[in-house]
């Protein structure tokens, strides 16, 4: 198996904190990321990053929320080959999210 490196973006307020638990070491929550190596969107993502919903939840057909996405960035043989895209529509220009600095203190990290 070859390994692969895949950076995160995660907005950490779109956490649900009612799902994070107390472990051993810390406090810890269940995510689950999505990806597809061989093909990106149009902002050159690879994948998404999901919240895991409780088993309930889950029976119910409820889906965890999008928390963020994956970018492939590294292979073992190297570079990764430039992905293909979803989309027909080239990137527009990137701009530079605003800073969110309101964070809610009682976020464990």
């Amino acid at each position: 198996m070859s390994k692969v490196g895949i950076k995160l973006k995660i907005d950490v307020t779109k956490i649900d904190k009612a799902l994070l638990f107390k472990g051993k070491k810390g406090v810890y929550l269940d995510a689950t990321v999505f990806v597809e190596l061989h093909q990106a969107d149009e902002y050159g993502n690879n994948g998404m990053i999901t919240q895991e919903e409780t088993k309930e939840n889950r029976e119910a057909g409820k889906n965890g929320p999008i928390l963020g996405n994956c970018k492939l960035f590294w292979t073992e043989s190297g570079r990764p080959a430039a992905p293909q895209q979803h989309s027909n529509h080239a990137p527009k220009g990137q701009t530079v999210p605003a800073r969110y600095d309101d964070f809610d203190d009682d976020i464990p990290f």
